[in-house]
């Protein structure tokens, strides 16, 4: 059995990332938390009291003059992006905000925001729409960080089922996710990742050979162009998509699921845990029909490793992240690192409780190599920073309480403290603006401050 704990301290990583080498003393600026869960017993490390920017407090929004957040002191933000504002192209913004990826394009952020809705009417035109049974997508928004403000904003992609997550590519484009294996009441299978480019309308066409599987997230290896792709299931797998041409995802590819030494399942690892990678199993039918064996019965078939609920999933530091949004002792989530330099798969942190980290479902690393996890569970609703040196604190709080006079200009009102936190993204270069959504009643938000301050 070669599913390990072992303390961190060997090696400095490339740019703070973690790695952890097989049969040996793990390594990394994780090692912190490492040695503080290993002393703590199964509960593991609470919540930092240094490693964050300070207490949470009420914070008004730019936008609309109401608390909608807590935050820390010196940090200030706006909203927009509302669920039926009109848009630019006259269309109301759908609702169900989710992930979303952020593209630099000139002294200009656009940002590809996914909606997770179920069948239904398509919001988007027909030419830029794959079912029209399905009313999930894509929209696309022009931010102008230097202002602070929106531009436009437009339907990019729709018909689509539940577009859950995603990730960016290399190539400027956004990876949306289905959240499902549904087949619409037209006959369209569904299930897919679809590619919507930042400057402009998806084809509506789907990748299939990336798997038809209850997709979550991506992460692109912008060294090699492979696509991790995580599924949201009880028994999921790590898939790598390996394409033909890198730049070209459309041109097909192989898909495999990730195989560990010694073990098969990673549901009640905790933190520093950790364990090489055997191999990837072929997939070697993504595009499976009802009746067949699914992407990950052919893939547990050959002994992919099985993670409980993979959700969000981000390439930075060096390393491949991936959340459990159940994993660990505690039921709580965990985060994991696969370092491709040395093959190993590592819990870099499993939450002791909910009082800790709730649910953790959307991820991002900041260009300061923090990263934020946005909690989707029980309660009142965070964003979370977990430093490099493994401390988690918590960032910000959901605090949407829409007066009555909401309904009459928006369609709702109410309390919404209880909604998601999703689609988290940092302004690339500068990375002085972090956005983020609440899916409900959808809501995307800009947020600035003191970001050197503190752990993000």
């Amino acid at each position: 059995m070669t599913e390990m704990t072992l303390p961190i301290g060997r090696r400095a990583l490339l740019q703070g990332a973690l790695a952890a080498g097989a049969g040996v003393a793990l390594s990394g600026p994780f090692a912190a938390l490492a040695a503080r869960t290993a002393g703590a017993g199964a509960r593991g490390a609470g919540p930092s009291a240094t490693a964050g920017y300070g207490p949470l407090l009420p914070a008004r929004d730019q936008t609309t003059g109401l608390e909608l957040l807590l935050l820390p002191r010196g940090f200030e933000y706006l909203s927009f992006g509302w669920t039926n504002e009109a848009m630019a192209d006259g269309r109301p913004t759908p609702s169900n905000h989710d992930g979303m990826g952020a593209f630099r394009s000139g002294d200009l952020v656009r940002l590809v925001r996914n909606h997770e809705k179920g069948a239904g009417a398509p919001f988007a035109p027909a030419d830029r729409t794959y079912d029209a049974a399905a009313a999930g997508g894509t929209t696309t928004l022009v931010f102008d960080p230097d202002a602070g403000a929106l531009v436009e904003s437009y339907a990019s992609l729709s018909g689509t089922i539940r577009n859950c997550a995603g990730g960016t590519t290399p190539a400027g484009t956004w990876l949306s996710c289905e959240e499902t294996t549904d087949v619409s009441a037209g006959g369209v299978r569904h299930g897919y990742v679809f590619e919507v480019p930042a400057g402009g309308p998806s084809t509506g066409v789907p990748l299939k050979a990336m798997g038809r599987f209850s997709h979550e997230a991506t992460a692109t290896d912008p060294g090699t162009g492979f696509v991790y792709l995580t599924e949201d299931a009880g028994s999921s797998a790590l898939y790598r998509f390996r394409p033909n041409a890198a730049a070209d995802l459309a041109a097909g590819g192989v898909l495999e699921a990730m195989k560990l030494t010694g073990t098969a399942d990673t549901r009640l690892w905790g933190t520093g845990t950790s364990a090489p990678v055997e191999g990837w199993v072929a997939v070697d039918n993504p595009d499976w029909a009802p009746g067949e064996a699914s992407c990950w019965a052919q893939a547990s078939a050959g002994g992919a490793a099985r993670i409980s609920r993979g959700e969000g999933a981000w390439y930075g530091n060096g390393v491949v992240y991936v959340v459990s949004t159940n994993g660990g002792r505690a039921g709580q989530g965990q985060v994991f690192a696969y370092d491709p330099s040395d093959d190993t798969f590592t819990c870099v942190f499993a939450s002791p409780g909910s009082n800790v980290l709730n649910a953790p479902d959307n991820i991002c690393v900041s260009p300061r190599g923090g990263l934020v996890l946005c909690e989707d569970g029980s309660g009142l609703e965070y964003m979370h920073g977990l430093t490099t040196g493994g401390e988690i604190f918590p960032f910000a709080q959901n605090n949407v309480v829409l007066p009555p006079s909401f309904a009459a200009t928006k369609g709702y009102a109410g309390d919404f403290r209880s909604s998601e936190w999703a689609g988290a993204c940092f302004e690339p270069r500068a990375g002085n603006w972090l956005f983020a959504n609440l899916q409900s009643p959808g809501i995307t938000f800009a947020i600035t401050g003191p970001w050197r301050q503190g752990g993000l």
